[in-house]
Parts: C-alpha cells; sequence; structure tokens
C-alpha cells in the first residue's frame, strides 16, 4: 500500500509539470499558425489530454472489463464537464467565442445522441457502433483541420512581422507539447493503476471505481490543464479542451473500445427510479447526468457568448451529488 501511495503522488508530480510543458507548446503553436486557443484546445490539446482514458479504456474492454471501458468513458465526460471546466468556469468566467465553439458541441451532442439511442434500445454495443463513432471522429477533424486554415489564411493576410523575431522556433513548441503529452500520460496511468489498487484494497465496487476513480484519474491531464491556463490566462484553451476532450471520450475511447471487443452496459448498479421500463442506473443515471451537465456547461454560453459564475457552481454541486449517489 505504501508503494501504490508513492506511486500515485509521483503521477501526480509529473501530470503538473507535463501540464505547465503542454500548454505552454499548445498555445506557442496557435500563435504561430493564428488559430484560435479554443481550435486548438479542442483538437492538439483535447487529443492529448484523453490518451489515459484510451489507452485505460481499450485495455479494458480487450481484457474482457466492459464494465471499466463504459464507467471510465462516461464518468470521464461527467468528471471534465462538472469538476474541471466547473472550477475553471467557478473561479474566473470569462467570454468566449462562439463561432469556434459550435462545432465542437453540435458534433457533441449528435454523438451523444446516436451513443445514448443505441444503449437504451440494444442494452450492448456491436462492432458496427464502434466503427461508426470512429467515423464521426474523424469527419469533426476534417471539419476542423478545414476550419483552421481557412482561420489561418485569414489571420495571415493581417500578419505584423514585428515580434517574429522574438518568438521560438516552431520545433520547441512541439517538444514542449509532445514531452508534456508524455508527461501526462505516464502520470495518469500512474495515478490510476495505483489509485484503482488502493480503492479495491479498500473494497470498492469496479463499476464505482470506473466512474469515480479512474474517471478522476484519467480527467487529471484536463484539470491539470485547465488551472494552468486559467493561470496563464488561457481560458478559452481550456474550455476548448474539455469539450473536445468530452467529444473524443464519446467517439475516439469508446469506439475504439467498442471496436475492439463489443461489451454489454454495465448493469450492477441498480437506480431507485426506472425510466422507459429500466432502472439501470448506467441508463437512468450515468447518462443522463452526462447529458446534463454537458447542456448546462454549453448551451447558455452559445447563447450568452460567455461562461457565468453560476454554471460553475451549478456544475459542481452535481458532481458533488453524483459522486455521493455512486458510494450509497
Amino acid at each position: 500500500m505504501v508503494k501504490a501511495v508513492l506511486l500515485f503522488i509521483v503521477g501526480l508530480l509529473l501530470l503538473i509539470k507535463g501540464g505547465d510543458w503542454f500548454v505552454d507548446g499548445a498555445t506557442g503553436i496557435a500563435r504561430k499558425f493564428h488559430v484560435p486557443n479554443i481550435l486548438i484546445g479542442a483538437t492538439v490539446v483535447a487529443i492529448g489530454t484523453t490518451l489515459p482514458e484510451v489507452m485505460v479504456s481499450a485495455t479494458s474492454a480487450v481484457q474482457g472489463f466492459g464494465d471499466m471501458a463504459y464507467g471510465n468513458a462516461i464518468g470521464s465526460i461527467i468528471c471534465n464537464t462538472a469538476l474541471v471546466a466547473a472550477l475553471t468556469v467557478a473561479i474566473k468566467p470569462s467570454g468566449v467565442p462562439r463561432d469556434s465553439l459550435i462545432k465542437p458541441v453540435v458534433f457533441f451532442f449528435v454523438a451523444a445522441i446516436i451513443y445514448t439511442g443505441i444503449a437504451f434500445a440494444m442494452g450492448n454495443f456491436t462492432r458496427f457502433t464502434g466503427i461508426m463513432l470512429l467515423v464521426i471522429f474523424v469527419v469533426y477533424m476534417v471539419v476542423l483541420i478545414l476550419q483552421a486554415k481557412k482561420e489561418m489564411k485569414a489571420a495571415k493576410e493581417e500578419e505584423d512581422d514585428t515580434n517574429k523575431q522574438e518568438e521560438k522556433p516552431l520545433w520547441y513548441d512541439i517538444l514542449f507539447l509532445v514531452i508534456g503529452a508524455a508527461l501526462i500520460t505516464v502520470g495518469a496511468n500512474l495515478l490510476v493503476d495505483n489509485g484503482t489498487f488502493i480503492a479495491t484494497a479498500l473494497g470498492v465496487p469496479q463499476t464505482v471505481i470506473a466512474l469515480t476513480f479512474v474517471a478522476l484519474g484519467t480527467s487529471l491531464p484536463e484539470l491539470v490543464t485547465a488551472i494552468t491556463s486559467l493561470a496563464k490566462g488561457q481560458g478559452d484553451l481550456s474550455l476548448g479542451n474539455v469539450i473536445g476532450a468530452n467529444l473524443f471520450n464519446l467517439v475516439l475511447v469508446s469506439g475504439v473500445s467498442i471496436s475492439l471487443a463489443p461489451f454489454k452496459i454495465p448493469s450492477e448498479k441498480i437506480a431507485p427510479f426506472s425510466v422507459f421500463g429500466t432502472n439501470n442506473a448506467a441508463l437512468v443515471i450515468d447518462v443522463p447526468v452526462m447529458l446534463t451537465v454537458m447542456i448546462l456547461l454549453t448551451i447558455p454560453t452559445l447563447i450568452v457568448g460567455k461562461l457565468r459564475r453560476w454554471q460553475g457552481i451549478v456544475l459542481l454541486c452535481i458532481y458533488a451529488g453524483y459522486c455521493v449517489f455512486q458510494f450509497v
């Protein structure tokens, strides 16, 4: 147990330093190519911080632990939104460029509707479902790359060359981005593996571990990135990272896991009420909470063009209640 605690702490330290370098590299690249921070956050940074979820969920699915793969993806979305983004919004609300936010939000809810519909209708995910989710991921990346090229071209026409000599070379920012992502990944794995070991030793069920401990562990890169971005005055990078990471949890993390090893919806935890004839907590609690927190984060923001402190406070209250339910 002592070894697990020490490795847990090492993982945390690696995450903190990795997050610092990762944000520096990402914002440096964004400045050089004149790409909005929120777009960089929804693509490059989101992919980097979602790597732990991809590895944990894919490994779990292949080893026959579908509960862990499912819980990690859904739990990470809830944690990213109602804890990571909520903390950022509650501490320092900011304006948001709506044009850059619309596409990630639309893609997320389209994927979420498909995911939820299949879960309720079939009670399991087939390999075709996984492939369909991966296709959505590819289409999303193509759309955002085209958008980035368009914005880069528009910005280049207005480019001012006076600051160019002060900028660090591109390879420097890319190196920081890669090293930061590597440290985040290693740190997250240490936290997840040892955190899960500690939780299991305390007798916590696998589904609860996946939805809370593992989800929180694999969301720590997003949390570290959010806090670091906030400290560096890059709040829009943090929001883009959270929304992009949530979409990737649905279409990339779940897509890869399901394609490798299709699995059934976990059914070991029962809700105190039923919806559409089922009281499976995975369907009537986890999925609705996932959709609710994303609606609270994104829809008001798209309407008024800014984040409000009340959103962060409400989301944090929902997350606290959700965690309490998991352990009841």
